[in-house]
């Protein structure tokens, strides 16, 4: 049987995005976002972030220090009962033209083999455009959140992980989307 999943972008979707975000000191969870994933993961589906990173490409910060917020974050959710399945993260900088950064599908290509997952049952939910893009190319439901990135686009966009999780739930059966 396969799997249902939620692909999750981290910045601005589960923490604040305040630019290159590595520091612990500067990871703060977004309100509603753990009651969220308890209500997505209650009703069955993984967990899973897909994160661009290029800081790490534009030396900005390292993959240990990459590595150490995505520790802390992990054990912050897990005491709150939260498993993430797992974090797929591409540190490359643009110039890179790797198949990782976003819009590109690597990373939910690579999830979607490693968890046996039903993309027609899944979701991407992501705050800028390219979260979108990389969900569509592969065939799942996306849901934009609101942000300073995407003021100018005029489509269907939610406040947050809170309220994504609400229309998810309201609409889990529904194909048409």
């Amino acid at each position: 049987m396969k799997n249902k999943a939620i692909f999750l972008d981290r910045d601005g979707v589960i923490n604040e995005d305040t630019g290159y975000v590595y520091k612990i000191e500067d990871f703060k969870i977004i309100d509603g976002v753990f009651e969220a994933l308890i209500d997505l993961k209650s009703v069955g589906y993984l967990l899973i972030i897909v994160t661009g990173q290029s800081g790490i490409g534009r030396s900005y910060y390292t993959e240990d220090d990459y590595q150490k917020l995505t520790d802390y974050m992990l054990n912050t959710l897990s005491t709150k009962g939260i498993n993430i399945s797992k974090v797929y993260y591409c540190p490359h900088a643009p110039e890179d033209n790797c198949n990782c950064r976003k819009p590109k599908p690597g990373m939910l290509e690579q999830a979607i083999g490693e968890f046996n997952i039903d993309i027609s049952q899944s979701w991407a939910i992501g705050d800028k455009l390219v979260d979108i893009e990389s969900g569509k190319r592969m065939g799942c439901k996306t849901l934009l959140i609101d942000s300073k990135y995407v003021k100018d686009h005029n489509g269907f966009k939610l406040k947050n992980l809170k309220e994504a999780t609400q229309f998810i739930l309201n609409n889990q059966n529904n194909i048409n989307l």
